[in-house]
C-alpha cells in the first residue's frame, strides 16, 4: 500500500508539473509572441500633423517619438508643462525632427479642451490623426465634477474629437485613434448613476475606482463605434484598441516591496512602452484599414469587443448624453 501510495503521489507530482509547464508555455508564447506584435506599416508622414494626448510618458509619448520619426508634425497635448517640455526635448533630440510641439491640454476640463481646440484651429491648418491615448485610474472629480476616469477617459476626448472633426474631414483621408483597454469587457453604462453622480460608479473606493476605469474603457469603444457611423462617407475613420499590458505601468499604486518583488515577472510577460505603442501605431498608420472604422484591435489585430461594445443602441444614447453634458447638443 505504501509502495501504491507513492506511486500515485509521484504519477501526480508529475502531472502537476507537466500542466504547470503547458500553462507556463502557453504564458511565455501568448505574451511572448502574441502580444508583441509589431506595426509593420513604412508610412512617413511629411506635410501631416498629429496630435497625441497624454504623449509627455508611456505609450504616449512612444506614439509620438515614432511619428515624429516619420517625419509628422507632432502635438504632444499634455497638463503638465515641465513633463511635456521634457518630453519634447527628448523626442526631438532622438527623432531629429524640430516639428515637435507642445499644447496645453487638460482632459479633466472641458474648458481646457475647448481652449486648446481653440488654439489649435487657429495656428494648425490640418490635422491627419488624432490619438486619443491619454487616461488614468483613481479617485477625484475633474473641474465640472464627473468622476475623473469618466471625466478624463471619455467626456474630454469626446468633446476633443467633436470640436476637431471639422478640420480632419477637411485633411483629406485622416484618422482618429481611441486607446481603450481589454477591461472594457469588464464594463457596462448605466445612464441613471450618471445623471445622478455624474459618474458611472457611486462611491471612490479602490473598488470603484477600477470599475470606473471599466466603464470608461466601454465609453471608449462605444464612442468609436457611434462616431464611425456618423463619419461614414467622409474621408476620416475611426478606430479603438487595446495596447497591452504595459511594464511601467504595472504596479504603479502598489507598495515598494511588492513592486520589487513582481519586477522580475513584469520584465518577463509584460510590454515595454515602445511594444504597447504598437498597436496605437498599427491603426494610426496601417494601409487598408478604412472599411473597418469603428472596430477594435489588439495586438496589432482585429478583435471583437464585449457584447456591451456591439450595442448600437447603447453607443448612440452614450454619444446623445455626452452632447448635453459636454453642452454641445
Amino acid at each position: 500500500p505504501n509502495y501504491k501510495y507513492k506511486y500515485c503521489h509521484l504519477e501526480m507530482s508529475a502531472l502537476l508539473m507537466v500542466l504547470a509547464g503547458a500553462v507556463t508555455a502557453y504564458v511565455v508564447i501568448y505574451y511572448g509572441v502574441f502580444s508583441r506584435s509589431r506595426c509593420r506599416s513604412k508610412a512617413t508622414l511629411q506635410g501631416k500633423t498629429a496630435i497625441v494626448t497624454g504623449s509627455n510618458t508611456g505609450i504616449g509619448k512612444a506614439t509620438a517619438l515614432d511619428l515624429a520619426k516619420r517625419g509628422a508634425r507632432v502635438i504632444l497635448a499634455c497638463r503638465n508643462k515641465q513633463k511635456a517640455e521634457a518630453a519634447v526635448f527628448d523626442i526631438r533630440r532622438e527623432s531629429g525632427n524640430t516639428a515637435v510641439l507642445f499644447m496645453p491640454l487638460d482632459l479633466a476640463s472641458l474648458k481646457s479642451v475647448r481652449t486648446f481646440a481653440e488654439t489649435f484651429l487657429k495656428t494648425e491648418p490640418r490635422l491627419d490623426l488624432l490619438i486619443n491615448n491619454a487616461g488614468l485610474m483613481g479617485p477625484g472629480r475633474t473641474e465640472d465634477g464627473f468622476g475623473i476616469a469618466f471625466g478624463v477617459n471619455h467626456l474630454g476626448h469626446f468633446l476633443l474629437t467633436l470640436l476637431l472633426l471639422d478640420r480632419l474631414k477637411a485633411s483629406g483621408q485622416s484618422r482618429i485613434v481611441n486607446v481603450s483597454a481589454l477591461l472594457h469587457r469588464l464594463g457596462s453604462v448605466d445612464f441613471n448613476t450618471l445623471n445622478t453622480h455624474k459618474d458611472l460608479v457611486t462611491g471612490q473606493s479602490s473598488w470603484h475606482c477600477f470599475k470606473a476605469y471599466c466603464h470608461s474603457k466601454l465609453c471608449n469603444v462605444l464612442f468609436t463605434r457611434e462616431l464611425a457611423n456618423r463619419l461614414e462617407g467622409t474621408g476620416v475613420t475611426c478606430y479603438s484598441l487595446h495596447p497591452g499590458v504595459i511594464h511601467t505601468d504595472f504596479g504603479r499604486n502598489m507598495g515598494q516591496w511588492m513592486r520589487l518583488m513582481m519586477l522580475p515577472f513584469a520584465k518577463i510577460f509584460f510590454l515595454s512602452t515602445e511594444e504597447g505603442a504598437q498597436t496605437t501605431l498599427h491603426c494610426a498608420l496601417q494601409e487598408g484599414l478604412e472599411p473597418l472604422s469603428g472596430r477594435y484591435f489588439s495586438s496589432c489585430g482585429l478583435q471583437e469587443v464585449s457584447a456591451a461594445g456591439r450595442d448600437d443602441a447603447l453607443a448612440r444614447k452614450l454619444w446623445e448624453v455626452s452632447e448635453r453634458l459636454c453642452g454641445v447638443s
